[in-house]
């Protein structure tokens, strides 16, 4: 079963089921010895792109939002253990142009990694695919606040909504992290891994 470390703030390793390793967003916290076979980052602040944390597997696939975003238009990445569509992100703080966020399908369950991002354009339309995961940020100052958030997770509409990214500085934060009571709200602390389910 596919496995979500949780490294804290908007740092997150999905382990498949096969043994495939995919980092999204390496920054924070522990747990970066196990050897990547996909990277993805969002955007180029110093707190998502950290990739030389991260250990490799040879052919390990390091994929930026200048490989998911060329000429304006969202690109798709097709391996054989996961497939990733780039989407927008984008707020007052984060140019469309320079981010984006990832729609991973792993071992038959789906998870939007949004990135920095307010709400987007193509959120509506994610409803009707019916998403196992959301993983949305809410920090106040450089993203969404909390019912800005909520209301995102409203829209997308995916069973399970995990908040991060939650105040400068920090790791992590239980008192906001408590205030997100979204339907299908999980709660992760940093360090904590848990098991995807549909």
């Amino acid at each position: 079963m596919a496995t979500l470390l949780y490294q804290g703030h908007g740092s997150l390793r999905l382990d498949t089921d096969g043994g495939k390793v995919i980092y999204v967003d390496p920054y924070a916290g522990e747990g970066y010895d196990v050897p990547a076979d996909l990277i993805l980052v969002t955007h180029q602040h110093y707190d998502h792109n950290r990739i030389q944390l991260v250990s490799q597997n040879p052919g390990c696939v390091i994929w930026q939002n200048t490989d998911a975003l060329k000429d304006g238009l969202y690109q798709t990445l097709k391996l054989d253990f996961a497939a990733v569509e780039a989407v927008e992100a984008y707020n007052h703080h984060h140019n469309k142009k320079e981010c984006v966020g990832y729609i991973v399908t792993a071992d038959g369950i789906s998870i939007y990694f949004a990135g920095d991002t307010g709400e987007t354009g193509q959120m509506a339309r994610m409803k009707e695919r019916k998403l196992d995961y959301a993983v949305l940020p809410m920090d106040y100052k450089y993203t969404m606040d909390i019912e800005d958030t909520i209301r995102c997770a409203g829209i997308i509409g995916a069973a399970h909504t995990i908040p991060v990214h939650m105040a400068p500085g920090k790791l992590f934060d239980m008192d906001r992290a408590q205030k997100f009571t979204a339907p299908g709200a999980v709660i992760v602390k940093p360090g904590e891994r848990i098991k995807l389910k549909r």
